[in-house]
């Protein structure tokens, strides 16, 4: 999905694929020997090309399914979270009042901090549980992203800002920022309102 990350290498295999067309089509080896490999490499070429009108089908066809669900609007009102963020986190969270607390749906997306316990020692160490949805957790740090670029979201600009003065290293300010918008959108959608900078 375009706005998911993968976007710019996307583009990038596009770009390539025509430029394997063009060049499939000039035939520079003219030699039937090599038919059977421009043969091959023209199926993968129009393989890729297909490929690209059925991604581009089925994202119109995601968004305008999106639109109909009630979060849909709430969750667009964030800077930085566009169309298709949103289309996955409808999905992946489905209904929030399915979690009682905000810390169970950062759990949910693998973003609470793991514990270290020796005998009487307890400590908070700087890495994640990565436990739960994969998706929803690339999907939050999408939304970060998003939101950081041209500081589109001045509340996670600030947070970010806030942690990195404090010394954190930039993964771990990355990761408090999407715990944070996380906590940000278990407020928004339990009450049904759009976000406010």
């Amino acid at each position: 999905m375009h706005g998911l990350g993968g976007k710019r290498s996307y583009d990038w295999f596009y770009e390539k694929a025509l430029k394997l067309k063009e060049a499939a089509e000039r035939n520079p080896f003219k030699k039937t020997l090599y038919q059977s490999h421009l043969v091959t490499l023209k199926m993968y070429i129009q393989m890729i090309l297909q490929q690209r009108e059925f991604l581009n089908v089925l994202e119109q066809e995601i968004e305008t399914l999106a639109k109909q669900f009630e979060v849909y609007e709430i969750l667009t009102s964030i800077p930085g979270v566009g169309t298709k963020i949103a289309a996955t986190l409808i999905s992946e969270i489905g209904d929030v009042t399915q979690f009682s607390h905000p810390k169970k749906l950062v759990a949910y997306a693998g973003l609470d901090p793991r514990v270290y316990q020796s005998g009487k020692f307890t400590a908070t160490i700087n890495w994640i549980t990565k436990r739960g949805s994969t998706k929803l957790r690339q999907t939050i740090y999408s939304a970060v992203q998003c939101g950081l670029t041209n500081n589109r979201n001045v509340k996670i600009r600030e947070y970010y800002d806030k942690k990195r003065s404090e010394g954190k290293p930039h993964k771990v300010a990355i990761i408090a920022c999407a715990n944070k918008l996380l906590h940000w959108i278990y407020a928004i959608l339990k009450h049904k309102q759009k976000y406010t900078a």
